[in-house]
């Protein structure tokens, strides 16, 4: 028996990472799950893989009537829609204040958090209607500390997503309906390759290279994975959370728990030495 038997999702993103992990473990845990991407060879590959328990559809998550018709599937198809993951993302522009093109800091809102609350406006109502629901946002250890990201943008919009969250659990909470978020730490995936500017195929080969660089930046001692973050959602979107509602999940390994343990005691030995050279 599956931790998510007789319940329908819709994750977004999920031709890739996060997204596409999380689609494979709802499936694995007896959901039904309609996904959603801009490429399409990629999400119909997903689909058939999965098999009759997912359905595809190319969807540009910033355009309300797409997302609006994405939801509508799920109910369609399936009778319900039990989750929203609200997956999509991608990099923003990176550097300093001062070079900031409009532009682009539109189109990285637009991705990042008119997405997310295009997605809940359009499952709320049907949520409402069945009395119960669960939304989840991927939101970042960007949004709750600076420095985590290689654009304050990136940041931003996601500090957006997590108090968006907050606002519309205390809305939607009152009908039944969950709304938390998930901040993933340093999770091995292209979006680091995203930023950095490299293709999206080549972005795809970098999990890889990211595992080993961050494998000691947080105190457990690997780079956080899709599968971190694939189960953190399983658990928001079953009924075991059923009285977890207007929070943000943090799954980085303690990266924003503070200075490492080594860290801090070779700081205490560098000190020393310093003070015995000083006296």
């Amino acid at each position: 028996m599956g931790r998510l038997d007789g319940k329908v999702a819709v994750i977004t993103g999920a031709t890739s990472g996060i997204g596409l992990r999380t689609a494979e473990v709802f499936v694995a845990e007896g959901a039904k799950i309609v996904i959603a991407g801009r490429r399409v060879p990629e999400g119909e590959a997903l689909a058939k893989q999965l098999g009759a328990a997912c359905t595809f559809r190319q969807t540009d998550v910033t355009q309300e009537d797409q997302m609006r018709a994405l939801i509508a599937l799920a109910v369609d198809k399936f009778g319900r829609i039990d989750c929203l993951f609200n997956n999509a993302g991608g990099p923003a522009q990176t550097g300093g204040i001062e070079g900031l093109e409009v532009d682009r800091f539109d189109a990285a809102m637009a991705t990042l958090v008119r997405s997310v609350m295009l997605g809940m406006k359009h499952a709320a109502p049907y949520m409402k209607k069945q009395g119960s629901g669960s939304i989840i946002n991927n939101g970042s250890i960007a949004g709750r500390l600076a420095g985590f990201s290689s654009s304050v943008v990136y940041g931003a919009a996601k500090a957006a997503v997590i108090h968006l969250t907050r606002c519309v659990a205390m809305e939607l909470g009152e009908s039944n309906i969950r709304v938390n978020s998930i901040s993933p730490g340093a999770i091995a995936t292209g979006i680091f390759g995203k930023a950095l500017g490299l293709s999206i195929e080549a972005a795809e080969r970098t999990p890889a290279v990211m595992r080993e660089v961050y494998k000691a930046a947080q105190p457990i001692p690997r780079a956080g994975l899709p599968d971190d973050i694939a189960h953190a959602a399983v658990f928001l979107a079953s009924d075991e959370s059923s009285f977890v509602n207007g929070h943000d999940l943090v799954v980085d390994g303690a990266i924003t728990g503070g200075r490492n343990w080594t860290q801090q005691q070779q700081g205490y030995v560098e000190l020393r030495k310093a003070f015995d050279h000083g006296t």
